[in-house]
């Protein structure tokens, strides 16, 4: 766009320096006035006054429809939802009032005692609630100390658990709890879910705290429903975070903000408490689409029901409705024009010279020139076109200058943002334009095409972009990362991809930043791919990007010798890596176009604290394909 910009002034200039050109005008001769003007009394006056009334008063007609529709769809979802969270309170509330009846029964008191927790009554009680609704996943009790027994289908992670911790804390306070949607599980057996919480007292006094699980995946099939009638659904909280949507393409906890309506909602905050509905634009990438929406709040959950449409499917009525409007003035025209094409053969011949200099033009023949001697208006009209032809033929030539600027000037974004990246590491530095370098090499050796050369060029620059999202903690740590930091490392590849996945024109891009960490033994990640499920994009990255890790000296190994990370690479052929990518980079390693200078700056120390050790011995292969490269 901004290449766009600047080639539009020398444009804007040269017409300025045409504008005081006299050119010879020839005097007027009118064609037909009567003509002309029947067709014009019959045919198109008549009928644009016609559409244009038709369309102001169905227009509004079809817009409130619309909105209606979408308040009335949001609405019932946001009910839904209420009435789903007091079901489940009230569900809590009688095992509740179970528990204490049962305590009271007890001659040993009313206390829960972790003696009484591990009674089979109370164990079947827990069971029973979990097992009486699909939408609850687990369910824990616990006693004033914090001592307890559950029951469930899953496991609570570290983010589950902190949560429970969250809600014992509201417990001892009295207050029931609701959580945020968490992501539990991975791959196909992810599951969104919420903690929902209440305590247990008697007489004023805290006794425990229940605490149940809910799988959404019954918010998610309700959102699905809703896809289907072609409008987007989705649940956000009251910071504008998804909590479920139809499709997978966002993410549980990822910012919906950038939508205006969301940001309405968000703005809104707690006052919040009606249906609004809004116009506005999203913007994909240079792309934009009108949208209209609509937001419902639950109040009791301060989250939001919101659905939303493009304007154009919205408002499909009313473009229908002008189509067909202009269909019949068209038809009248060509109708009453038919009635005059005796009186209107003389001007049919210049036509056919301005229509066979627009067809050369349109084939790109600018150097086409219009040669007409009449005085009528074609005649004029044949001198403009000869100036607009040359205005063309210059415009033309900054437009492919424009062009080569935007791809050099993208190209040089995309080199920035990995170099950006790769300063954020220390110990990878320069790791992107050499993995790049080396990619390439490998490509043209399979004989690939220059179009995948093109697209692996920008894949293998961004292929670590997701490590801006790593803590500095994590990425700039001097020394070997524990089992949980090697966990969040293995992220960046999933955080790289929804980074740049908003930018249409980097979809070809992403298989390479993603997936080149798999293994065609299925021990790879994010997901386990296995053989031909992983792309040539990303199986092409990962063999130069293996090569430079091991290559290049790392807090947990020194470089290896070229020819030894060659015969590395060759053990890993057809286990983790593509068998034809590696006898690519074999062939061009025995031309001689891989020439790596050897680095003299000592690997630093796994412990800061401890002296550098006399010899560093390199680390298992696994590591060095997995880690920071």
């Amino acid at each position: 766009m901004d290449a766009g910009r600047t080639s539009s002034p020398p444009r804007l200039g040269r017409q300025d320096c045409l504008l005081p050109l006299k050119l010879p005008i020839p005097a007027r001769i009118p064609l037909l006035y009567v003509i002309l003007g029947v067709l014009l009394a019959i045919s198109v006056l008549p009928m644009y006054f016609y559409s244009a009334q038709i369309e102001n008063m169905n227009r509004e007609r079809l817009k409130t429809n619309e909105m209606l529709l979408q308040n009335t769809v949001t609405r019932s979802l946001a009910d839904d939802i209420s009435q789903h969270q007091e079901a489940l309170h009230m569900m809590l509330a009688n095992l509740s009032s179970s528990i204490q009846v049962m305590m009271l029964a007890n001659p040993s008191g009313s206390d829960l005692s972790a003696q009484k927790l591990l009674t089979p009554e109370l164990r079947a009680m827990l069971e029973n609630f979990v097992s009486s609704s699909n939408d609850i996943a687990y369910a824990t009790l616990l006693n004033a100390d914090a001592k307890g027994v559950s029951a469930g289908r899953i496991e609570p992670d570290a983010f589950l658990q902190r949560e429970l911790e969250r809600a014992y804390q509201a417990a001892r306070e009295g207050r029931v709890y609701s959580g945020q949607p968490l992501m539990v599980g991975s791959g196909k057996s992810a599951h969104t879910v919420m903690l929902v919480s209440s305590p247990i007292m008697y007489d004023k006094r805290f006794l425990g705290m229940i605490g149940s699980v809910v799988d959404m995946d019954y918010l998610i099939r309700r959102l699905q429903q809703v896809s289907l009638t072609g409008l987007m659904p989705y649940v956000v909280d009251s910071q504008g975070r998804l909590v479920a949507a139809a499709t997978p393409q966002y993410a549980t906890g990822q910012d919906m903000s950038h939508f205006e309506i969301v940001r309405s909602f968000v703005d809104e905050g707690s006052k919040a408490q009606l249906a609004a509905t809004r116009e506005f634009t999203v913007r994909y990438g240079q792309d934009t689409t009108e949208m209209l929406g609509t937001y419902s709040p639950v109040t009791s959950l301060d989250w939001a029901v919101v659905v939303q449409k493009p304007r154009k499917e919205a408002y499909s009525g009313i473009i229908e409705m002008q189509r067909t409007g202009r269909l019949l003035a068209w038809l009248a025209v060509f109708v009453s024009v038919g009635l005059s094409i005796f009186s209107a053969r003389r001007i049919t011949s210049p036509l056919q010279v301005l229509a066979q200099s627009s067809q050369a033009i349109a084939r790109g023949d600018f150097s086409q020139r219009v040669h007409l001697k009449t005085r009528t208006e074609i005649g004029e009209l044949a001198t403009t076109f000869n100036t607009m032809a040359e205005e063309l033929e210059q415009f033309v030539e900054d437009l492919k200058r424009a062009a080569d600027e935007n791809k050099a000037l993208f190209m040089g974004s995309i080199q920035m943002l990995a170099g950006a990246v790769d300063e954020k590491d220390p110990y990878t530095r320069g790791h992107s334009d050499r993995v790049t370098k080396y990619s390439l090499m490998i490509a043209q050796d399979m004989g690939l095409d220059p179009g995948f050369l093109e697209i692996l060029r920008v894949s293998a620059q961004l292929h670590d972009v997701g490590k801006i999202g790593i803590e500095d903690r994590i990425l700039k740590k001097p020394g070997a990362l524990t089992p949980e930091e090697f966990e969040i490392m293995k992220t960046h590849t999933i955080k790289g991809a929804n980074l740049l996945r908003p930018v249409p024109q980097l979809h070809e891009m992403l298989p390479g930043i993603e997936l080149h960490h798999e293994a065609l033994n299925g021990r790879g990640y994010p997901y386990g791919l296995k053989g031909d499920e992983i792309p040539l994009l990303a199986r092409v990255i990962a063999v130069g990007d293996t090569f430079d890790a091991l290559t290049t000296n790392r807090p947990y190994q020194r470089a290896q010798d070229p020819v030894e990370a060659i015969r590395i690479i060759q053990n890993l052929s057809g286990q983790r890596l593509d068998p034809r990518a590696v006898a690519a980079l074999l062939a061009v390693f025995q031309r001689g176009e891989i020439r790596i200078q050897r680095q003299l700056t000592q690997t630093i120390p796994l412990d800061p604290a401890a002296p550098a050790p006399a010899t560093l011995q390199p680390v298992d292969l696994l590591t060095v394909e997995i880690t920071r490269s």
